[in-house]
């Protein structure tokens, strides 16, 4: 009998949370940041808008 299977999927289970526990950090610190971005970005306008005053003659 032969464990060959076993062994192979073993390492290729642990290879693949490996990989997981790489890739998916980055991406949400990747999300997070550019929500960040967007809120400064959204900040930066709203403080530019002029303010709308009523006309007068």
């Amino acid at each position: 009998m032969s464990y060959f299977k076993y062994v192979a999927m073993a390492y290729a289970v642990f290879f693949i949370v490996l990989a997981w526990d790489f890739i998916v950090p980055r991406l949400q610190i990747r999300q997070q940041l550019r929500e960040a971005r967007n809120r400064v970005v959204r900040a930066k306008r709203a403080a530019a808008t002029p303010v709308e005053e009523e006309l007068s003659r």
